[in-house]
């Protein structure tokens, strides 16, 4: 009777353990957390900016045949503050301000000036930029591990229990 008791206090603290070390492993193993995105588009133009960090990737293309638009000037228009991108070789346009490093709801204008087709066009879309990494998702993972160590506690309890009492009938 006292190996049975044995065996499934182990399982009890092997699951408890578990338990534990579970929310830390998936965390740690859990991969980056996904970008901040914001998409506007005129008659035109399409623009899609990535947020990673204070750092935005803007992609900016044609409608009609999806080609990327490599000789504009673009400037995003940020909390009432106007920022000029940069031109990258892959036909992208890169911005860094800690601007976007504020959380809550923003709206963004993407201002594009092509010299070759002597053009402006205002692009408008809204950005939502999530809380600080570093917050945990899952308020309530304390609250749900102390709940796993009380149904352990009082299973082991049980078990304990039935045990002594089964040792005492036979005893008698």
């Amino acid at each position: 009777m006292r190996s049975v008791f044995t065996c499934c206090c182990a399982l009890a603290l092997a699951v408890l353990a578990t338990a534990t070390v579970g929310p830390w492993a998936a965390a740690a193993a859990a991969p980056e957390e996904a970008a901040s995105r914001v998409e506007a588009r005129s008659a035109d133009l399409l623009a899609v900016g990535l947020v990673h960090g204070d750092r935005m990737a803007i992609h900016l293309s044609r409608l009609i045949d999806n080609a990327p638009v490599r000789d504009a000037a673009v400037t995003l228009v940020l909390r009432g503050t106007a920022h000029p991108a940069t031109a990258e070789t892959d036909g992208s346009y890169t911005l860094q301000t800690k601007d976007l490093t504020l959380p809550g709801a923003a709206a963004v204008e993407f201002q594009v000036a092509q010299a070759q087709a002597g053009s402006r066009e205002s692009l408008k879309g809204t950005l939502q930029i999530g809380a600080d990494a570093g917050q945990s998702e899952n308020k309530n993972s304390a609250r749900q591990l102390w709940w796993w160590v009380l149904n352990f506690a009082v299973c082991i309890g049980f078990l304990w229990l039935y045990s002594r009492r089964r040792k005492a009938a036979e005893d008698r």
